[in-house]
């Protein structure tokens, strides 16, 4: 049998276990036994409580188990998760039914607890009650040993007008103050008369900044001494307040000292306090920086003389000002630990927390081995407070859960943390310190370079930090320089211009555990990609030993067209064009291969993966067609990917060959008109950011329209090559509107402009090879020094014989795609062409075996991007009939699907031809093909023919991009607009006669990138206005994506697309020589109450989990109320999403008024008021899906 002493139990309990194991089993050497063994005592006070939480918690606890202690915790409710509860040996609840707070405020609750569980001490830590003298006195006459001064000190100490009092009473100079408490602010003002503005209200009791509040006019100061009562009363049970002079740019230096029961009085040395925030301590260094030795020895006297005077016992630290003279001034004493007390510890190599309980036990300060002789300082120590909160909005808390945590750590680093874990709950109930993090080194500058990179270690994810604040401040020169004040974080304001982790490792997992939910949101995809292993790299033949070595592809090839409009410029340029003997191709997979066969799903990655060998390949290719068209907008709408930076990637790996871009006149790579400088703008910076050629075009042939888009390529240094669109047929006799006279007028104007290169552009594969001949040749004949390049699709299955008439016939490019990648609605393919070609005097310079190496590329990536195929599986020479362009005609069948129209594909082509007609028979190129087809799918939804379009013209609701084609908004097209029609769309609108954009006003670039820089961050550039400017809401959303998920496009394409399989690895390269391996571990089930699963990942080895919607789970099934025949039940026209609502109940209306705009596809429509009268009920709102029918409004009439 073991006695008392060697038992787990205290002392006063002992008795009651003599004889008997701590339980049935319980082997005589507990943890408990092994800790006294290693300590060398067992002590006569064995168990400790800590009234307290969080990480002065767990430091109290960590020394009282090295003392060989029995620890235990306290905690709330809202704690009862917390990591201190965790590290005790006991824990229990206190406070049940109070505050979160209140519950560490309930001191019999505490010292019930403590009777109850054989506690012998309790050190209350700091806050909360640490410097309650009534707490104190409790647990002293509870027999416990109180861990801190006796009440009668804390009482003189921690009431700050009695410290006052004791400081001079001993000789030790004070700021001027009140001589005591001030009970109203009436009484307040007569300190103020007489020592005037600045001066700060102080809560007597506590500390940590609250209650406080500096004044600096008398206008203030009424409702700022109301604030701090209420504060003070809030944070410590007691509002009592007073009032001292307010010294400008003090340093704040304080003393740590430590006095045992028998008047032994020691300092620790000085630590440096100055880096505040409204009061709270930021950084803390010690010893001071900077601090004249006279003064260092003047402070720290006067805090042995403090001590002396108040009878001092336990660890305590006297507080002082320093003004810009180097004159001290008391301000207050501490009686408690402090918060930054670890920096003097590791400075001294003394355990304070040991010190404190070992005095409280009854030893003394010689006999702890704390002589002042024996107390050293060795170099210096920071500390940092790391923070749960937001610098950029005001420091406001943040709260949540931790998703990822990993600390620093290494020689000199110190952390003391609660909460520092992965899956930690950050509530907002208490203090927002998640770690302090303390740092030591032989010097200051050593200490200050180990906190940065302890501070560049750390990753805390889920909840927002101070660690980019902290960063800014300990890089600033006056923290550099070690000459900070208390108010220099207020009069700092460059401090706050953060640097923001990326954090792109979670972001990247929300990415992915939100594919692993709900698969795929990406618009047109259907399916899983086709392909899910890694597409192999070819290798191109050796050229000079084709049967050896492969030819080294690791940089890019730098002979090439380019070359010439780099060094001579584009008149050269053409001239070299024109000078050639053969035929040169622009090959267009980059961009109209893509957009026509893939819906212009193409990822800048599956370019990138390909580009150097491209670069190679094809070498002596007039250019690429990779930028433009609707890959702009796509690129930001649906991948998610900036199409600047797929301009600046590809340009440094294809130096060598032109890049060529599809912009559209006046309208830019937008859909609309825009003032004159912005089309100015984005020229300018397309040139500068490795654009060689413009391909302008109107999507009307309006000439007005192309001069302004031709006139800004050139002012921007580009090769402008000007396009006629074609459309007709000119070798057809019948042909009465686009005939060949019709296109040599346009000709004409184009090159009168000044053009560089003439570009035919068939954007439907009308163009057959007799066409071809009688135009090209035509168009040769009358300019036989200007290069011509012509551009078809495939739809019909003639392009390859209509670009080898075109070649015969004169034109210098011919526009071509790689073989799999060609076909259909997309260019004619490569190597027939080319090898057609090869056999004429026209050849291409391109070799058979590139293209094939090429062609086993993309072979692959078709395959990868299977889920975006149209289902086009063989050519239509129906589009002789209705004209539609390439890229539009699998667009249309893929927005015809998703309206619900899939089955009347052959309808929509016939109503196709008839919105033609009714618009004029227009050119058809985006954004006027867009007109026509939205035309066209609503007619088929409403079934309604020519016929009926015209007879009801003025009482139908149109598509928007109707009637703004009407209006004049995209331009004049050929022959003018049919009237009477165009008035009965248009009604009261306004309309435009002349170029659309003439009338606008300039736009002022530099305040839309401050305000995007408001509203996103300082990432955004010049080139980020430009795609704002084209294309705002796309550009909006676009930010909005990157800041929840990151950039993307460094994933992979099969997982971009495809829901990752559990197991898988996935390796992800978010940068050069940085590598995330991560694997889906599991997805967990739905939590209860919330459409929301954790999914569980692996990265790098590190488990994280992400929390995701699930919005299948939250689907609820909504039957919508129908309109009825009645005249004012307005229903929707189409299905589609509500964006836009533009009436109430109750308002009165027009005939004609809008009533709410609905989009579908990109293709809005507003719907109109077909009486006039008042609503009665509004019953959809803005992001409501509705189906064609339901019901909109009730119109009372």
């Amino acid at each position: 049998m073991g006695t008392p002493t060697e038992t787990l139990h205290p002392p006063r309990l002992a008795h009651t276990f003599i004889g008997t194991p701590s339980a049935p089993g319980t082997p005589v050497h507990s943890i408990q036994t092994m800790r006294r063994k290693s300590a060398g005592h067992s002590g006569p006070l064995t168990k400790i409580l800590v009234a307290n939480r969080g990480e002065i918690a767990i430091r109290v606890f960590r020394t009282a188990h090295e003392l060989a202690m029995h620890t235990v915790a306290i905690y709330s409710y809202e704690d009862r998760m917390s990591a201190h509860r965790q590290k005790a040996d006991e824990a229990y609840q206190v406070g049940k039914g109070l505050t979160p707070v209140g519950a560490y405020l309930a001191q019999d609750d505490i010292i019930r607890i403590a009777l109850e569980h054989g506690v012998d001490m309790i050190h209350p830590g700091y806050g909360f009650l640490s410097e309650n003298a009534e707490f104190a006195r409790k647990v002293q006459q509870a027999g416990i040993a109180f861990v801190g001064p006796p009440p009668e000190v804390i009482d003189n100490c921690g009431d700050k007008t009695k410290a006052r009092e004791l400081a001079v009473r001993v000789g030790v100079p004070v700021v001027p103050g009140t001589p005591g408490p001030v009970k109203s602010s009436v009484e307040g003002e007569a300190f103020t008369k007489e020592y005037g503005f600045p001066v700060i209200i102080k809560a007597a009791m506590g500390g940590g900044g609250r209650g406080m509040r500096v004044v600096r006019e008398q206008s203030e100061f009424q409702a700022a001494f109301e604030r701090a009562v209420s504060e003070a009363k809030s944070a410590f049970g007691d509002g009592t307040v007073f009032i001292e002079r307010f010294l400008e740019r003090p340093r704040h230096i304080e003393v740590q000292i430590l006095a045992d029961t028998v008047g032994n009085t020691i300092h620790m040395f000085e630590r440096d306090c100055s880096v505040q925030r409204r009061h709270q301590k930021v950084v803390e260094v010690a010893p001071a920086t900077n601090l004249p030795e006279e003064v260092r020895q003047a402070i720290l006297n006067d805090a042995i003389k403090l001590a002396h005077g108040v009878g001092y016992r336990n660890a305590g630290t006297a507080e002082f000002l320093v003004d810009q003279l180097g004159r001290h001034y008391f301000i207050e004493i501490n009686p408690r630990i402090q918060v930054e007390h670890t920096i003097t510890e590791e400075i001294t190599g003394i355990d304070i927390v040991a010190a404190q309980i070992q005095i409280a036990a009854g030893a003394t300060l010689p006999q702890l081995g704390l002589t002042q002789e024996a107390i050293s300082r060795r170099g210096y120590a920071i500390q940092c407070r790391v923070t749960t909160e937001d610098p950029a909005r005001g420091f406001q808390p943040d709260t949540g859960k931790i998703e990822v945590y990993r600390s620093a750590g290494g020689n000199g680093v110190r952390l003391d943390a609660s909460s520092g874990f992965a899956g930690a709950q950050i509530t907002p109930h208490y203090d927002s310190l998640l770690v302090k993090c303390t740092v030591s080194g032989t010097t200051y500058e050593v200490a200050r370079r180990k906190m940065l990179r302890a501070l560049v270690e750390f990753r805390i994810r889920g909840v927002k930090t101070n660690i980019p604040f902290l960063f800014r401040l300990l890089t600033h020169d006056v923290f550099i320089g070690g000459k900070t004040w208390t108010t220099f974080i207020d009069d700092t304001p460059e401090l706050f211009k953060l640097v923001q982790s990326q954090n792109r490792a979670q972001k990247l997992l929300a990415y992915l555990g939100d594919l692993a939910v709900n698969g795929s949101s990406i618009k047109g995809q259907s399916g899983d990609p086709g392909l899910k292993e890694e597409i192999v790299i070819p290798k191109l033949e050796n050229r000079d030993h084709p049967s050896g070595s492969p030819l080294d592809t690791s940089f890019p090839c730098q002979v090439g067209w380019r070359n010439i409009i780099a060094e001579q410029g584009p008149e050269a340029f053409a001239r070299a064009v024109r000078e050639y003997p053969g035929t040169l191709i622009m090959d267009t997979t980059w961009r109209d291969a893509h957009q026509s066969l893939l819906a212009t799903r193409l990822r800048t990655i599956d370019i990138v993966n390909i580009a150097k060998e491209t670069s190679w390949a094809l070498a002596n290719a007039y250019s690429l067609e990779m930028w433009g068209g609707a890959t702009f907008d796509v690129a930001m709408r649906f991948l998610y990917e900036d199409p600047w930076e797929r301009l600046r990637t590809l340009r440094k790996l294809v130096p060598n060959i032109p890049f060529q871009a599809l912009v559209r006149g006046a309208n830019g790579v937008g859909y609309t008109s825009y003032p004159d400088n912005a089309i100015y703008e984005f020229s300018k910076k397309a040139v500068e950011n490795g654009l060689d050629i413009f391909r302008v075009f109107d999507s009307l042939n309006y000439f007005e329209n192309m001069k302004l888009g031709i006139d800004a390529a050139k002012k921007a240094g580009g090769v402008v090559e000007a396009v006629v669109c074609y459309s007709g047929d000119v070798a057809n006799p019948r042909e009465t509107k686009y005939t060949l006279q019709y296109y040599l007028d346009f000709v004409d104007q184009l090159v009168q402009e000044g053009i560089h290169v003439l570009g035919v552009k068939d954007m439907a594969g009308l163009l057959k090879p007799e066409a071809a001949r009688l135009l090209i040749g035509t168009i040769r004949e009358k300019y036989p020094d200007i290069p011509i390049h012509v551009h078809s699709h495939d739809t019909a299955g003639i392009a390859a014989a209509s670009m080898i008439a075109a070649a015969a016939a004169g034109a210098d490019v011919v526009d071509v795609a790689i073989d799999s990648m060609s076909g259909l609605t997309s260019q004619p393919s490569m190597g027939a062409v080319c090898m057609a070609l090869e056999q004429t005097n026209l050849g291409t310079g391109i070799r058979y075996a590139d293209i094939q190496a090429l062609n086993n590329y993309w072979t692959q990536v078709r395959m990868l991007y299977s889920c975006f195929e149209a289902n086009v599986r063989a050519s239509d020479s129906s589009v002789f009939e209705h004209e539609m362009p390439g890229g539009q005609y699998t667009n249309l069948m893929f927005q015809a699907s998703q309206l619900g129209l899939g089955t009347q594909w052959t309808e929509i082509k016939k109503k196709y031809v008839e919105a033609n007609e009714l618009c004029g028979n227009i050119i058809k190129v985006t954004p006027s093909s867009k007109v026509v087809g939205d035309f066209a799918q609503w007619m088929t939804q409403n079934r309604l023919g020519k016929e009926d379009v015209l007879a009801r013209a003025d009482q139908l609701d149109f598509p928007s991009s109707v009637v703004e084609f009407f209006q004049g908004y995209l331009g004049q097209p050929v022959g003018g607009f049919p009237e009477p029609l165009r008035t009965k769309v248009i009604r009261n609108k306004p309309r435009i006669d002349g170029r659309p954009g003439a009338t606008l006003s300039p736009l002022d670039f530099k305040k839309i990138k401050a305000e995007l820089r408001s509203k996103y961050g300082k990432h955004i550039t010049d080139t980020d206005v430009s795609s704002y400017v084209m294309y705002p809401k796309v550009f909006e959303e676009y930010q909005g994506f990157v800041q929840k998920y990151g950039d993307l496009s460094v994933l992979p394409t099969r997982y971009f697309l495809g829901r990752p399989d559990t197991g898988e690895e996935m390796h992800i390269e978010i940068e050069k020589g940085k590598m995330l391996i991560i694997r889906l571990m599991a997805i967990g089930p739905i939590v209860e109450g919330r459409a929301q699963r954790d999914v569980w990942f692996e990265v790098n080895g590190e488990v994280r989990a992400v929390a995701v919607e699930d919005k299948n789970s939250a689907i609820e099934t909504v039957s919508r109320e129908k309109a009825t025949s009645e005249l004012g039940s307005v229903g929707a026209p189409m299905s589609g999403v509500v964006v836009e609502v533009r009436v109430k109940e109750g308002q009165e209306i027009k005939k004609g008024d809008p009533l709410c705009v609905l989009s579908a596809m990109k293709m809005e429509s507003a719907v109109t008021a077909p009486v006039a009268g008042h609503i009665k009920r509004v019953v959809v709102h803005e992001g409501d899906s509705i189906n064609q029918g339901d019901l909109v409004v009730d119109i009372v009439h």
